[in-house]
């Protein structure tokens, strides 16, 4: 039998066939709570391909970026690549379209994404990502407003304070710890890259490496230790605070996240329990725009991304999967064949108005399709019958209460529209 690719993923709709199984259920829940929150912050939805020139990404990682690509020379010779990351293709629409929009400019999107690694715990070879960024706004509000989209989208799936905390740190920070040890700016892109690797060479090597730009690894950890808020971070803080998220955030300068790349606040979302990899991550690219527009548009921006990989081994570790299954609203019974056309009448005109319902496609057992109705979750089912004088009526039957109704068949999908609506209790 032909099994998926290493790394890719099959999705099922509930129930899953096995409890590693993937659930599309799930995976519309997540999607549907960013969609909801991004809009309820005026963000706005947009896409791009899945398929891009290779110096998009080349230009904004360098040449290492390639070996951890889908990658390939296609038909009309051009070097293309599987987007690995939505953030080079969202400065290159907005530096070719960014007069047409007011500022700040405000989008988010969920693509899907590929990358050849080697596949381990939360992290395959393709996965689906939350972006959210702001562009044309430099002050810290605007860090702080998408701060909070990022606590409102994970709070909109049952998370709390006691689940997750965002670490913030500073690339200005850095900036200054490094200034006020090396008076060598070419030397800051090896002191990055040694910071950035501090938890995964050896203590020796990086305090080699350190020394070599006027500090040490004592430094490093001490400035860590300390963490003391920059003025912008302060800011920030403030701002959360008084929209009452303070607990979910703290100072962390051992948040790393690519220094050389990022120029401001920087981000990372973490599972406060330490089960998982980090949720979400993202901070300030003021120069990226300016880099991929060849230097023709200068705007600031600021964005995070959050993968569905981790964020759904999360939810399922809390318990906060349940209610991510869909019901049904209506199912139609055909109890008798002589009414299929009739029925037939009565399910479109439940579609019609909105109502989700199904019903046998061909004839069926009457124990079968109730069987059915129940296997779907159903709200109501409805049965026609005629009566012996020829007249046709709509039995609707209340799946919880139980309580049944008889009326015209015209008025069966105003009916059940109330049914479905109506609060519990």
């Amino acid at each position: 039998m032909i099994q998926p690719l290493p790394g890719f993923r099959d999705f099922y709709p509930e129930p899953v066939p096995s409890p590693d199984a993937w659930s599309c259920d799930l995976r519309q829940h997540i999607f549907e709570t960013w969609r909801t929150t991004s809009r309820r912050y005026g963000f706005r939805e947009y896409d791009g391909p899945p398929l891009e020139s290779l110096e998009l990404y080349t230009l904004k990682s360098g040449e290492e970026i390639v070996q951890q690509l889908f990658n390939f020379t296609d038909k009309g010779g051009r070097e293309v690549a599987m987007r690995p990351e939505m953030t080079p293709t969202l400065a290159r629409m907005v530096a070719a379209a960014e007069r047409h929009y007011r500022k700040p400019i405000k989008w988010f999107a969920i693509p899907q994404l590929f990358r050849y690694e080697k596949q381990q715990r939360g992290r395959l070879r393709e996965h689906f990502q939350f972006n959210a960024d702001i562009f044309g706004e430099s002050s810290p509000g605007a860090d702080a407003e998408l701060i909070a989209l990022l606590i409102d989208s994970l709070r909109g799936l049952g998370l709390t304070a006691d689940d997750f905390v965002i670490r913030v740190s500073s690339r200005r920070a850095w900036q200054a710890f490094l200034e006020a040890r090396c008076a060598d700016p070419s030397r800051a892109y090896d002191f990055y890259q040694a910071v950035d690797k501090l938890e995964r060479e050896k203590p020796e090597v990086i305090d080699e490496k350190l020394r070599l730009v006027g500090s040490s690894l004592q430094e490093v950890r001490e400035f860590i230790q300390a963490s003391q808020p920059t003025s912008e971070i302060q800011t920030l803080l403030d701002e959360l605070g008084a929209r009452g998220l303070g607990s979910f955030v703290r100072v962390d300068y051992g948040v790393i996240r690519g220094l050389a790349y990022y120029t401001g606040i920087v981000f990372e979302a973490f599972d406060r329990k330490g089960k998982f990899r980090a949720l979400a991550g993202g901070g300030r690219y003021d120069q990226l725009v300016h880099l991929v527009s060849g230097g023709k548009v200068n705007l600031p921006a600021l964005g995070f991304g959050m993968g569905d990989v981790v964020l759904a081994e999360l939810l399922k570790d809390r318990g906060l999967v349940r209610g991510a299954t869909q019901s049904l609203s209506a199912y139609v019974l055909i109890e008798e064949e002589s009414l299929r056309a009739e029925s037939l009448r009565c399910v479109q005109s439940l579609r019609e108005a909105g109502v989700s319902a199904d019903f046998p496609l061909a004839a069926t057992k009457s124990d079968k399709q109730f069987k059915r109705a129940v296997e779907l979750a159903a709200r109501v089912t409805v049965k026609l019958e005629r009566a012996p004088d020829g007249a046709i009526s709509a039995r609707v039957r209340e799946m919880t209460s139980r309580s049944e109704q008889v009326i015209p068949p015209d008025l069966v999908a105003a009916h059940c529209l109330g049914l479905i609506h109506r609060p519990p209790g």
